[in-house]
């Protein structure tokens, strides 16, 4: 295994805050999930490629839950493509850092997919703005049955890059399945770690997590004896004080600025159910990451608060397929836009999707 560092140029990625509430609103589904009517103008937060074919497009995973997906296809290709499934970070949706990524991996000559994960976005799934590990992890393995349903991609070269908290998604599913080659975990966070351990495993205790169960447990019974849904609050505020933390700032300047800020985002416009951490602090993620044969690439910011993450998953991967990259200068969120060592994925992808 292979620990390096690196100092460039773009990228994507960020893990919301995780919060309570106790407000309470009567349930609503929006019919433009389910049915998929899909939003066709172009309302990324980058601009598109004269280089790359781009289409909406929309596939279910094994639980039945629709997924909206943005493909994106090299203009000038031959023969059968390597493919690469992206999603992430935690609680963004594909107009933001995922399509970054999928947009410009195909400019480079793979067939990418940027989907937005089950319950988020314009995909399906009910009640809104939750997330569940296992069915975020089999999202990337119903973005994998996608690509190699296309006639230009070569099922034996599957590739996903998963960012922030997708990105112990991606890992988690590179665990379970074989179809997936090459694995890149960019600016990563293991969501059951932190949701059951709290950031820095500060909350590490058995105590800590019994009041947590017993506080979103509470916000169950009362939703089930009133009928109503419980809504979250914001994990990023509207304005910023100037005494949070850094991690804080570096989120609130991506997600409520006009440099990452998108209607349909969590992080930008919403909140998670307050309910949420009750299945990540109950099902330990990567347990079995230890048991990946292929080769996984794990990308992370010099500064960022969540480089912990990686450097201990990396400390657990087995073989010489394995690498951990630490982009020099580089906080959790310059990843998503400012700094992605694309050549690196470029490099990585190339060699492992031969």
């Amino acid at each position: 295994m292979k620990t390096m560092t690196f100092m460039s140029a773009t990228v994507v990625a960020i893990c919301s805050l995780l919060s309570c509430a106790t407000d309470t609103v009567d349930q609503k589904t929006d019919d433009n999930m389910e049915k998929s009517n899909l939003t066709q103008k172009w309302d990324k937060k980058f601009p598109q490629s004269d280089k790359v074919n781009h289409r909406k497009v929309t596939f279910k995973n094994r639980y039945g839950i629709t997924l909206a997906a943005d493909l994106y296809e090299p203009e000038i290709s031959e023969g059968k493509l390597a493919a690469i499934a992206v999603s992430g970070p935690f609680g963004a949706v594909k107009e933001q850092v995922s399509g970054l990524y999928a947009q410009t991996m195909a400019e480079r000559g793979f067939i990418t997919l940027a989907f937005d994960p089950s319950y988020t976005g314009e995909s399906g799934g009910e009640p809104r703005n939750t997330a569940s590990p296992d069915i975020n992890t089999e999202d990337f393995s119903a973005a994998v049955d996608f690509l190699i349903s296309l006639s230009g991609v070569d099922a034996e070269r599957i590739g996903i890059i998963g960012i922030c908290g997708f990105g112990g998604m991606g890992l988690n599913a590179a665990a379970m399945d074989t179809r997936i080659k090459a694995t890149v975990a960019s600016t990563m966070y293991d969501m059951s770690r932190v949701n059951a351990n709290g950031y820095f495993d500060a909350d590490n205790n058995a105590e800590a997590r019994r009041n947590k169960r017993m506080a979103m447990n509470a916000i169950r019974t009362r939703d089930a004896q009133t009928g109503t849904v419980t809504s979250g609050t914001p994990g990023l505020p509207d304005t910023i004080k100037g005494d949070e933390p850094q991690f804080v700032k570096d989120y609130f300047d991506y997600y409520k600025t006009d440099r990452g800020f998108h209607p349909r985002s969590i992080n930008s416009n919403g909140a998670w159910s307050p309910t949420m951490e009750l299945s990540f602090i109950n099902m330990p993620q990567l347990s079995y990451i230890s048991e990946i044969d292929n080769a996984v690439l794990l990308v992370h910011g010099e500064n960022a608060h969540s480089r912990y993450f990686s450097e201990d998953v990396y400390k657990r991967l087995t073989g010489d397929n394995k690498e951990l990259l630490i982009v020099t200068g580089a906080s959790h969120t310059d990843l998503y836009d400012r700094t992605i060592p694309f050549d690196k994925l470029e490099a990585f992808f190339g060699e492992n999707l031969k």
